[in-house]
């Protein structure tokens, strides 16, 4: 009888020591579990959205108006300069015909222009002037190079029959004077007579088969006679 009560106060305190580790193990185990839960719970968030802006429509574009076609021009320095006249005789510049963009052999421009005159008919000099060059070209047949008073421009005759007597390196021809005739040599094809004539502005007379083409028809549709 005396073992008894040591036998069951032993057995109560198992008991509460066991409650109490329950208790304890409980409350360890679910202070991890509401960690991690509060961890992987998202945080919502909203951002706002605007609308997507629409493509702009794209108009189509008027039809363009043709313009017209622009005046030839001759660079500045030549306006109000270059007094010309039409260099074959009893043609009217109102007959001349810009040939100044032409395409030619060989991928060439023309870079001058062509008055169609009967075989014969007197070359005038376009200018005043002296004669740099008279030569036998094999493109442009016979040939005559001027070179203008102010010696800024040359001026180039091409397809000659031949030239006017007296005619030589060195003189010095007024305007209007005669210096050559019309005619088909070189390549312009037998029986198509005409004056090959050309504009070259040039910074060195001695190199006077160098420099910038001009084109002779607006100066040419400009001059009186």
């Amino acid at each position: 009888m005396g073992m008894r009560p040591i036998v069951l106060r032993v057995l109560i305190c198992v008991i509460w020591i066991s409650v109490i580790g329950l208790v304890w193990l409980s409350i360890t185990i679910k202070r991890p579990v509401e960690t991690q839960i509060t961890q992987i719970a998202p945080t919502e968030t909203f951002t706002s959205r605007s609308s997507p802006v629409p493509s702009p429509v794209s108009t189509p574009a008027p039809a363009a108006t043709p313009e017209p076609e622009p005046t030839p021009q001759v660079p500045s320095s030549f306006v109000g300069q270059v007094d010309l006249i039409v260099p074959v005789a009893g043609v009217r510049p109102d007959q001349l015909l810009d040939t100044f963009d032409d395409a030619r052999a060989e991928g060439r421009v023309h870079d001058a222009i062509d008055i169609a005159a009967p075989a014969g008919t007197p070359v005038i000099a376009a200018a005043s002037g002296r004669i740099l060059k008279l030569f036998q070209s094999d493109r442009g047949g016979t040939t005559i190079y001027q070179l203008s008073a102010d010696e800024k421009t040359v001026y180039y005759y091409a397809h000659l029959q031949g030239y006017a007597d007296g005619l030589a390196e060195g003189k010095v021809v007024r305007q209007g004077e005669v210096i050559a005739y019309v005619g088909d040599t070189g390549n312009a094809g037998a029986g198509n007579y005409h004056l090959h004539f050309s504009i070259t502005a040039v910074s060195d007379p001695k190199r006077y088969w160098e420099g910038t083409n001009i084109n002779p028809y607006p100066l040419l549709r400009s001059s009186v006679r």
